[in-house]
C-alpha cells in the first residue's frame, strides 16, 4: 500500500510539474517581456465612431485657414525651388454621412475600396499585356438612378474619395475641393455648360470666367499622353473611367492651379469635365498624384510631395505639400519606379514585424519585377492588402500573440475580428513595417486595430489578395506624414508630423 501511494503522490507530482510548466510556458508566450507592446484606447476609438455620425460639418469651417508654408518644411532640401502648401481634409468633415449606425458606414467604406483594389489590378494587367492606347475605347456606362439619389453621401465611386483638398483654378482663381488620389495621373474638374454633372459642394467652374483657359490641341503632347482621347474641331477631348462603370468626359485643356497663399502655377493640364457620371461626395474633381507625366506632381515639376492623412473619423486637418523635402527623423524607404506602369510608387518593404519578432516569409516576396509584384503606397486605398501567404503569416503570428482577447465572427473581407466591448484599452503587440537597411516603421495599434461597429468590435485591418501587387493602404498610414522624394527615390515615414 505504501509503494502504491508513494507512486501515486510521484505520478502527481509530475502532473504538477507538467502542467505547471505548461501554464508557466503559456503565460510567458503570451506575457514575455521581449514582447513589445502598444495600447489601443478602445473607448477613445468608439467615441470618435460615434462623433462622426452626429457631426455636423456645417458647424466646422475646415479650410478657413490657408497655410503659406507647409507644417514641416526641411530648408535644406532645395532653395530653387517653389514650396506650395494646401489644407488636407478627411471626407468627414466635409459632409455628413447618411449612415445612422457604424458598421453601416464601414460596410460601405469597405465596398468602395474592393472597387479601388479591382481598379489598381486592372490598371496593372492592362499594362503587363501590353495593351496599347489605342485599343482603349470611350466605354457606354450607366449608373443606376438609385445610386445617384445622394451623390454627395454615397462616397466616391474610385474609393479614393476619402482625402479632400482645396485648391484654386483659374485666373482670377476660384476654390474647389478636390479628391487626392496617388493611384491615377489625369487632373480633372467639373466645367460649365454640363450635360450631366452630380452634385458638388462649390458652383461648377465656369471656363468663360477664367483668362488663362486655354483648350489643348489634338497633335500636342499633352493629349497623345491621355489613355483615351478623341478629336473634335482642332480640340483634344478625354475619358477616364473608373472601376464601377462611372467615368468623366470633356475637353482637355490647360489652366492655372493655385495653391493658397504659397503661389500658383500656369499651364497646368486638366479634365475640364462637361459629363460626369459617378459619387464623388461633393468634390469639384480629383487631383492626379501619381508618377504620370500628366499628373500634378509631373506637371508642376515637384522635386517631393507629401502629406499626413488625419483619421478619417476626424475633423482634424493637416496638409499637402509640395517641394518641402523629408521631414528630420523620417524612416527611409526606396522609392521605385515599374518600366510597365509609371503611375504608381513602390516601396521596397522587406517585411514586418509583431511583438517585435520578425514574421517569416520567403525572401524577395515583395520584390518590384516586370511580373508586376511589389508593394506601392496608395493614398486612395483604405485596407492594406497583401500578397495571400504574407497576409496569412502576418496575422497569424498576431493571433498567436493575442490568446487573452475574445475573439468574434469576422466583417466583410476581415476575418480576424475581437469583442472589445468590455475593454476601455488594451495591450496588444506592435506591428511594425520593415525595409532595407535595418529601417522599420512601427504603427499606433489604432492603424491596424479599427472598429467596424459601435459596440465594441475591433478587427485587424489587413486583407489578403490574390494579385502579385501588394498595397499599403491608408488606414495604415493614418497620422503618419508621408513624403515622396522624387529627386532622390525614397519615400519616408514621419510620425508625429501632421
Amino acid at each position: 500500500m505504501a509503494s502504491s501511494s508513494s507512486s501515486s503522490s510521484n505520478h502527481f507530482l509530475l502532473f504538477s510539474i507538467s502542467f505547471f510548466s505548461f501554464l508557466l510556458t503559456f503565460t510567458f508566450a503570451r506575457l514575455s517581456p521581449q514582447t513589445t507592446t502598444t495600447t489601443l484606447h478602445v473607448s477613445s476609438s468608439l467615441k470618435q465612431a460615434q462623433h462622426i455620425l452626429s457631426f455636423d460639418p456645417q458647424s466646422f469651417k475646415p479650410f478657413a485657414q490657408t497655410q503659406n508654408q507647409p507644417l514641416f518644411f526641411n530648408s535644406s532640401f532645395s532653395s530653387s525651388v517653389s514650396v506650395f502648401s494646401v489644407p488636407l481634409h478627411s471626407r468627414g468633415s466635409l459632409h455628413k454621412t447618411h449612415h445612422t449606425d457604424y458598421k453601416t458606414l464601414v460596410l460601405s467604406r469597405l465596398e468602395r475600396d474592393s472597387s479601388r483594389v479591382d481598379l489598381l489590378a486592372t490598371k496593372l494587367q492592362l499594362a503587363l499585356n501590353g495593351v496599347q492606347k489605342s485599343e482603349l475605347q470611350p466605354l457606354p456606362t450607366e449608373i443606376q438612378s438609385e445610386e445617384l439619389s445622394t451623390p454627395i453621401i454615397s462616397g466616391a465611386s474610385q474609393g479614393s474619395g476619402e482625402y479632400f483638398s482645396r485648391v484654386g483654378i483659374g485666373n482670377p482663381d476660384k476654390q474647389y475641393y478636390m479628391v487626392l488620389d496617388t493611384g491615377s495621373d489625369v487632373n480633372w474638374i467639373q466645367c460649365e455648360p454640363c450635360t450631366d454633372c452630380y452634385q458638388q459642394s462649390d458652383p461648377i467652374f465656369n471656363p468663360s470666367a477664367s483668362s488663362t483657359y486655354s483648350p489643348v490641341s489634338c497633335g500636342s503632347r499633352q493629349c497623345s499622353s491621355l489613355e483615351v482621347s478623341a478629336c473634335r474641331s482642332g480640340k483634344c477631348l478625354y475619358q477616364v473611367s473608373y472601376g464601377d462603370g462611372s467615368y468623366t468626359v470633356g475637353e482637355f485643356v490647360t489652366e492655372t492651379v493655385s495653391f493658397g497663399n504659397s503661389g500658383n502655377i500656369n499651364g497646368v493640364a486638366l479634365g475640364c469635365g462637361h459629363d460626369n457620371e459617378g459619387l464623388f461626395v461633393g468634390a469639384a474633381g480629383l487631383l492626379g498624384l501619381g508618377g504620370g507625366s500628366l499628373s500634378l506632381t509631373s506637371q508642376i515639376k515637384a522635386t517631393s510631395f507629401s502629406y499626413c492623412l488625419v483619421d478619417r473619423d476626424s475633423a482634424g486637418s493637416s496638409t499637402l505639400d509640395f517641394n518641402s523635402g523629408l521631414p528630420a527623423g523620417s524612416v527611409i524607404a526606396p522609392l521605385m519606379r515599374s518600366r510597365k506602369i509609371n503611375t504608381f510608387y513602390y516601396v521596397g518593404l522587406t517585411g514586418f514585424s509583431v511583438g517585435g519578432q520578425p514574421v517569416k516569409i520567403p525572401p524577395g516576396l515583395f520584390d518590384m519585377n516586370d511580373s508586376g509584384d511589389g508593394v506601392i503606397v496608395d493614398c486612395g486605398t483604405a485596407i492594406t492588402r497583401l500578397q495571400t501567404q504574407a497576409y496569412n503569416s502576418l496575422r497569424d503570428a498576431f493571433v498567436k500573440l493575442t490568446q487573452d482577447l475574445p475573439t468574434t465572427s469576422g466583417v466583410a473581407l476581415f476575418d480576424t475580428c475581437y469583442d472589445l466591448s468590455s475593454r476601455s484599452s488594451v495591450k496588444v503587440p506592435t506591428v511594425a513595417f520593415h525595409f532595407g537597411n535595418g529601417k522599420s516603421l512601427d504603427l499606433p495599434a489604432k492603424n491596424y486595430l479599427i472598429p467596424v461597429d459601435s459596440s465594441g468590435t475591433f478587427c485587424f485591418a489587413f486583407a489578403p489578395t490574390s494579385s502579385s501587387l501588394s498595397i499599403i493602404g491608408n488606414v495604415q498610414q493614418q497620422g503618419t506624414r508621408v513624403s515622396f522624394d522624387l529627386a532622390n527615390n525614397r519615400v519616408g515615414f514621419s510620425s508625429h508630423k501632421c
